[in-house]
């Protein structure tokens, strides 16, 4: 950069517009120190005061000659990175976001950089556990720092910038965060861990015949302990490495003497990251040939590309779409470019990721919002620096920085985890991504076996390319599907518990096979509502307008919004009436009722609660991959990405609850829910059954379900959508208004619908009560705003839409207000 102003042969003064992770409208202006001239770029990370005291990382938006005209700029007190942490491909996808999505830049910027990116005066540091270092590789206020961690096991920025007497502490903290001293912002936990297995090997000094006969010698006098490494040395002939399970099935032993093996530092006991496929499916995927039609589907895909940026695959469940996306990944890095893969939720689908890190190796990056922060900022720089071919990330991997992306693959494209609801920005990363694909000239391929209905459309009009796969890969054939009457049973009284005789037949022949048995229930806990039956009172939350669900595991009654929990109430508080009833069921009383009837049976529960803890769903996981469980109890979490050979018997309690769900998008999410929970039987060759429990048997969704018939869901929800003007015919915006006075909120949001009907006319509707008219003591009311396609243009709409709230805001009338603005809330 230009540091000399010619006419003068003075320095230049520069300022630069900053990114702050912050709610603000708009950039700030700082001016920056002539000895800082030359290491100002746009992309890098500055340190600024913002406020009175606050000390805040910023990205350095733009640079120019111009001070602001409504007051003085601070100064930039340091620029932390030697080249830009972001690039202008990721600017122009924040800038795309902020005004698509009616967020800030800053909000964008929170969501994007990884927390150990994101230095601030709050911000905590640790020091790391396990980091090894000499104090003399440190300079003194390195080492100050160092030694005050020792002492106080963790300090705020501020307290540092207290310690050293100065405001640049930022530089110091990146230095030690670059040499793995620190730790930067709170852990996130975990969940997804890579599956180990402990693996013996003979210590190297028994590898001498002379040696190892001396210990055959030895052992003698402890036959248990010999019987162990003779198993060791018969299994040690196909591998150095034998798993410990192997050396105690083969010798009969118990871990005793192994123990005693290891302990005496005979046996070296290792833990190795394994794969949870099987042997089989590695070499089915190193050396996999595409079918027929595969072959076909693939060279469609391609024909498509050199048409069409965005591509629609709709292969039905099992039909081998993660086989085109290799062949198309590979393709890709011959080219000399990156591939990003989208999945909906990364710890749901550990066999992809395994299944594509054996395929490419360490050239494929994982990202999501459960690794720890500094693993998030390693694998952000890793992006940066070009050292990943692959990233494999949930939705917060559309933010990574690339730069050479030439294909996006997201997977499952239907899934509403792609969507943020809360905080802002409350993005979509499947249209995200397809903006990122644009900026980077890059190919998007959407994969689902229930496509959402915005993308089928899309294919239907000729936006997309559209291309399918309908027949499942290999051997396997698609699971029978059986409906059961629940009222019909009901009456018959042959219904067990929730369980009609069917379901409990078809378990009862799964367990007696040795197969395993999956039941979905889309409700957690044990009970969603007590209710006095004598006055009729039912346990509310606190803080929400919803009533309190009992958890049989905790004994308290939890609110599923806000977190509130209180003891459950054997007598009624409002009549004393210790008539006490339960209504409804969620899957742990599935699991206890299950447990009840099939009392031999492993029985195991997958949801919320029980995925919480590190390494919880992996242990989950793992247990019923090796049939430790034979029945797993799950709510949605079941549905996605889970592919077990002994799967045989899909079980779904109660069907209705999906179909009467208030939303307009009820029957698409449950064909879509229903079919994916289905296609998780019968994957391996075993002919698989789903049983599906309903009052309404001939719902014309269970029927398409049945029958596979997307097509006909797709052309009567679209003619229903286009008849109530709803997506993918009209663009939907829809806008909270919360307050914690619900009569100054009616006020309010008659005011704000008022100023909008003004405008826009019918088009908008209400204000109107959520089903959830408060949540965390804030009041809420809602209104909605549905725009054609064909008519006004969506992004006159939003201008027009941001002018009046922010005048709206700056109504003194109208404080203590909250609006929440969500583009496409669906």
């Amino acid at each position: 950069m230009l540091e000399l102003n010619e006419e003068k042969g003075e320095l230049k003064t520069f300022f630069v517009d900053v990114i702050l992770p912050l709610a603000i409208s708009k950039t700030y202006t700082y001016r920056v120190p002539q000895s800082l001239n030359e290491q100002v770029a746009v992309g890098k990370r500055v340190v600024v005061q913002f406020g009175k005291s606050r000390i805040y990382t910023a990205i350095i938006y733009h640079i120019s000659e111009n001070p602001p005209k409504l007051y003085d700029a601070k100064y930039v007190i340091d620029v932390l990175d030697e080249s830009p942490v972001v690039n202008q491909h990721q600017l122009k996808l924040w800038e795309w976001i902020s005004a698509y999505y009616m967020c800030h830049l800053g909000e964008v910027m929170q969501a994007a950089l990884p927390s150990a990116l994101k230095l601030a005066s709050e911000t905590r540091v640790v020091l790391l556990k396990d980091a090894v270092y000499d104090k003399k590789d440190f300079n003194d206020k390195e080492f100050l720092i160092i030694d005050a961690l020792e002492i106080q096991p963790e300090l705020k920025v501020s307290d540092i910038v207290k310690l050293l007497g100065q405001k640049s502490v930022f530089r110091l903290l990146k230095s030690l965060f670059d040499k793995g001293v620190i730790h930067i912002s709170e852990e996130v936990i975990e969940r997804y861990k890579p599956k180990q297995v402990a693996y013996i090997t003979l210590h190297s000094f028994y590898t001498d015949a002379d040696n190892r006969k001396a210990l055959f010698d030895v052992l003698e006098r402890s036959p248990k302990q010999l019987d162990i490494l003779l198993a060791y040395l018969k299994l040690s002939r196909s591998s150095p490495y034998v798993a410990k399970k192997e050396i105690l099935e083969e010798s009969g032993s118990g871990n005793g003497p192994l123990k005693a093996l290891i302990d005496k530092e005979i046996f070296v006991v290792e833990n190795r990251v394994v794969s949870r496929l099987k042997e089989g499916d590695y070499e089915h995927l190193k050396e996999f040939t595409l079918s027929e039609e595969q072959e076909q589907t693939l060279g469609n895909i391609k024909a498509l590309f050199e048409e069409k940026d965005v591509v629609l695959l709709h292969g039905i469940t099992s039909s081998g779409k993660t086989q085109v996306y290799i062949r198309l990944i590979e393709e890709c890095i011959e080219s000399g470019r990156q591939v990003l893969y989208l999945l909906p939720e990364i710890a749901l689908t550990t066999q992809i990721i395994e299944r594509l890190r054996e395929y490419f190796g360490s050239k494929i990056g994982i990202y999501h919002s459960r690794l720890g922060d500094n693993e998030r900022a390693e694998v952000w720089t890793k992006v940066l620096n070009n050292e990943y071919n692959v990233v494999l990330g949930a939705r917060s991997a559309v933010f990574l920085p690339f730069t050479g992306l030439g294909l996006i693959v997201v997977d499952e494209e239907h899934e509403s985890s792609y969507k943020q609801y809360d905080p802002a920005p409350r993005y979509h990363a499947r249209d995200t991504a397809i903006y990122a694909g644009r900026l980077h000239e890059a190919k998007v391929l959407l994969g689902s076996a229930t496509p959402s209905l915005e993308s089928y459309f899309n294919s239907k009009t000729g936006k997309y390319g559209f291309a399918e796969l309908r027949q499942r890969y290999g051997e396997s054939n698609l699971p029978a599907i059986k409906v059961v009457s629940i009222a019909e049973e009901t009456s018959k009284k042959t219904i067990q518990s929730h369980f009609t005789s069917v379901l409990i037949d078809g378990i009862k022949e799964a367990l007696e096979k040795k197969e395993q048995v999956i039941l979905f229930q889309n409700r957690r806990g044990y009970t969603p509502l007590l209710i006095c039956k004598t006055c009729g009172y039912i346990p509310q939350c606190i803080h929400c307008d919803v009533s309190l669900t009992y958890h049989k595991s905790t004994g308290k009654l939890h609110c599923h919004y806000c977190g509130y929990k209180q003891d459950t109430v054997p007598v009624c508080p409002a009549c004393g009436s210790t008539h006490i009833e339960q209504k409804g069921f969620g899957t742990e009383k599935i699991e206890d009722d299950l447990q009840f009837i099939f009392p031999e049976a492993r029985i195991a529960r997958m949801d919320l609660d029980t995925t919480r803890s590190k390494n919880s769903f992996q242990r989950i996981l793992n247990d019923f991959e090796e049939r430790r469980i034979d029945v797993l109890v799950g709510t949605q979490i079941v549905a996605k990405g889970l592919d077990f050979d002994h799967v045989t018997l899909i079980g779904i309690i109660n069907a209705d609850s999906l179909l009467n769900y208030p939303d307009f998008r009820a029957f698409e999410r449950s064909f879509q829910l229903l079919s994916q929970v289905g296609g998780r039987a019968g994957r391996r060759g075993k002919p698989g059954t789903v049983i599906i429990q309903a009052y309404s048997t001939n719902h014309r969704v269970i029927q398409q379900v049945i029958e596979h018939d997307y097509e006909d869901l797709f052309r009567v929800e679209i003619a229903e959508r286009k008849s109530f003007r709803y997506p993918p015919l009209y663009r939907m915006i829809r806008i909270d208004v919360k307050h914690k006075d619900s009569h100054a909120l009616s006020a309010v949001a008659n005011r704000l619908g008022q100023e909008l009907k003004k405008a826009l006319g019918e088009r908008v509707l209400g204000p109107e009560d959520p089903l959830v008219g408060r949540i965390r003591n804030f009041f809420i009311k809602t209104l909605y705003i549905k725009v054609e396609r064909d008519g006004i243009a969506i992004s006159k709409v939003k201008e027009f839409l941001r002018g009046l709230l922010l005048n709206f805001e700056a109504d003194k009338h109208n404080k203590g207000t909250l609006i929440q603005v969500d583009v496409d809330p669906y």
